[in-house]
Parts: C-alpha cells; structure tokens; sequence
C-alpha cells in the first residue's frame, strides 16, 4: 500500500505499478545487535529478580536497543524502489524524505546482477542507465529483483518507448550513446566513477551501435 507520501508525488494519471525495499537480509543485519542486546537484557534481568527484586530496574536499559531497532526497522521500511507509468522513483528517509526518480522516456539499459544466494534468497542489484545528468542509478540488495526489471520493463513499453534490449538498429539508442558517453566521462572526472567502470560502461554502450 503506498503511503499518502508517495501519493503526493505521482503526477495526473500516474499509476504505481510496483514498490519493493531492500532485502528483508538487511533489516536483520541492521537490527542483529540490537536483537542479542534485548535478549541478554531480559534473560538477565529475569534470572537475577528472585534473587535481586531491584534488578527489575535492569529492564529499563531495554529502551536503549528497542529505541535503536525501531529507528532501525523505520529506516529501511522508509527506503523505497517504486516503479509508476511513467518513472522510477528512489524513496528514503524516515522525517526528511530524500527523494530521486528517472523517467522511463531517459532510462536507456537496465542491468541486473544477483549472487548465487541472491537467487536463493531472491535479491540483488539493479542498476539504471539512463540519459539524465545523474547517468547512473544503482538499487543495491532489493527484493525482488527480476519482478523489479519485468515492471520497468512493460512500463516503458506501453509508454512507447524503445525495449531496454534494442538492438544495433535502435535509431534512439545510436543517437543517445555519445551523449551518454560524455556524461560517464564528466562522471569518472568527479571521481563518481573509477577508470575501470568508465571503461567497462563505455564497452557496453559502444556495443550497441
């Protein structure tokens, strides 16, 4: 269900046609401590109180992991990947929003990568390219991946844009790579990209035409 955030950002007829998070994974690994801290926490307190009826007190410390593992949980159920009609909107922050969208008419590639327990686990990282000034966005460790690709994917098409696979023929794709060639390259001088990704992106884009 999208929130009356999210909401208050789509334009006239703009649909939501799929929202996802990052890798619930994440979620554990940010909270993991915090969790131990809980439990050690209430065992404790609870084997010391026949024993010590003060030692109730002790469960006052619990506010200090909760509090960080609810700041935690709110944090990355704030981070948002969602795909409308007509962009892909990146959504984070729990009270200041930061908020990054490409339109689906600029992105130009789409490029996903999932690790052997990715495939397992069903996340991995999503990376669009696009003709905007950003030139790259990366989603790293979302769930769902594939299904993420597939919405963007239809979307664009039924915006009548050109499919993220087109061929040497593509006209389009001939007449944005240059231009996408010297973004990559104002990129890699702001120290945005390494040589090496430079290079590899430049490969990819050359091979198109």
């Amino acid at each position: 269900m999208a929130s009356s955030y999210l909401e208050s950002l789509l334009g006239e007829n703009e649909e939501i046609l799929l929202i996802t998070r990052q890798h619930w994974f994440l979620l554990v690994s940010a909270t993991l401590l915090e969790i131990v801290l809980s439990i050690v926490i209430i065992v404790g307190v609870t084997l010391a109180l026949p024993f010590f009826p003060l030692a109730g007190l002790g469960y006052i410390v619990l506010v200090l992991p909760v509090g960080r593992g609810l700041y935690d949980f709110f944090k990355w159920w704030n981070v948002q990947y969602v795909v409308t009609n007509r962009r892909v909107i990146h959504l984070a922050g729990v009270v200041n929003k930061n908020v990054t969208d490409s339109s689906l008419e600029k992105v130009n590639d789409v490029k996903m990568e999932q690790s052997f327990f990715g495939r397992i686990f069903d996340y991995g990282d999503v990376e669009i390219l696009t003709a905007s000034e950003l030139g790259i966005n990366r989603f790293q460790r979302i769930g769902d991946p594939v299904r993420f690709k597939t919405a963007m994917i239809n979307a664009k098409e039924h915006l009548g844009g050109e499919d993220f696979g087109a061929g040497p023929g593509s006209h389009g794709a001939k007449r944005d790579i240059p231009e996408l060639i010297a973004e990559l390259d104002q990129l890699r001088k702001q120290g945005i990209l390494s040589e090496a990704e430079f290079e590899a992106k430049k490969r990819d884009l050359l091979a198109k035409i």
